[in-house]
Formats: C-alpha cells, sequence, structure tokens
C-alpha cells in the first residue's frame, strides 16, 4: 500500500516537472525557438487553437521564426494573436508567412525574465510539496484503519520526504539551468 502511493505520488511529482519545463520553454532567450510560439492560442474558426497545429514553424536564422500557416486564409489570425501575446514581437506578414525577429534580450529585460522563472519555480516546488502532503495524509488515514502498522507509517514518512527532497532538487536545477540560458549574451 505505501508502494503504491509513493509510486503514485512519483508520478504527479513527475507531471509537475514535466509541465514546469513545458512552462520554461516558452520563456524567451538569446535565441529563436519554436517552443516560444508553439503553444500560443490562435483563434481559428471561434476556437483558440494553439499555433503548432496551424502552422509549420522553423527558425531559419538564430534570432528569428518562420511561422508557414496550413491554411492561407489562418495568416491574419495567426497575427493577429501574436500581436496581442505578452511576447512583445512584431510579425512581419509577407501574404504566405510570418517573419518574426527578435530583437536581443536588455540586462533589464534578461532580469525581469529570472523573475518569471523564479516564480514558476516556486510553483512547481509548491505543487510538489501538496503532493508530498496529500501522499502522507493518505498514509494516515491507512494507519487509522489499521491497513499499516506505526513503523510502516514512519517509513512511509521518511521515503515521501526523501522522494520530495529529490523532486526539488531537480526542480533547482532545471531552474539553473533556465537562468544561466536566460542572462547568457
Amino acid at each position: 500500500m505505501i508502494n503504491d502511493a509513493l509510486k503514485d505520488a512519483e508520478g504527479r511529482m513527475k507531471a509537475s516537472i514535466q509541465a514546469l519545463e513545458n512552462d520554461l520553454s516558452a520563456i524567451r532567450t538569446g535565441r529563436a525557438s519554436p517552443a516560444l510560439v508553439e503553444n500560443l492560442p490562435v483563434e481559428y474558426y471561434g476556437t483558440p487553437t494553439p499555433l503548432l497545429q496551424l502552422a509549420t514553424i522553423s527558425v531559419p536564422e538564430p534570432r528569428s521564426l518562420l511561422i508557414k500557416p496550413y491554411d492561407a486564409s489562418s495568416l491574419k489570425d495567426v497575427e493577429r494573436a501574436i500581436q496581442v501575446s505578452d511576447l512583445g514581437l512584431t510579425p512581419n506578414n509577407d501574404g504566405k508567412s510570418i517573419r518574426l525577429n527578435l530583437p536581443p534580450l536588455t540586462e533589464e529585460r534578461r532580469k525581469d525574465l529570472a523573475k518569471v522563472v523564479q516564480s514558476r519555480l516556486e510553483e512547481a516546488r509548491v505543487s510538489v510539496r501538496n503532493v508530498r502532503r496529500d501522499t502522507i495524509k493518505e498514509m494516515r488515514e491507512y494507519e487509522d484503519e489499521k491497513l499499516i502498522s506505526e513503523d510502516d507509517m514512519k517509513r512511509g514518512e521518511d521515503d515521501t520526504q526523501k522522494l520530495t527532497d529529490r523532486m526539488v532538487e531537480e526542480i533547482n536545477e532545471i531552474g539553473e539551468r533556465k537562468e544561466k540560458e536566460i542572462m547568457e549574451v
């Protein structure tokens, strides 16, 4: 029972880390990356659709993105979605595709992005700690129902804490890598 609870907890913690990595991939660094815009919601026939499903996104040069919609009629919708997003980029429309030129990041903007990364990391840590809390609560219920002994409960709590510490350390490493990437000129 404890092993099942720990496996469930580990799966949920890893899902939190995966969500963090997806979230951080959209935070801009000095280089152009398709991840910057691929999840951008585009209003397509009245439905918000991720840009990735509507167009090919390529990186022709280190500081630019090229977006070619599959359906030429969606070009205006894609352009509008980029303009209203918080990316701070101006789309250049040539009638068939959209080119996004990424200006170099200023020192101030880099520091702002680093703060955003820190807040996302803290959200992920909180998520992992919530999973720990739920798992320990579940184990306490097992103990109350006399399904596990007090010793098993203590061992389960220790294992849950070790798992939590390992996941928080992984989150910290991801954060350090992303900050280093952002601050790199």
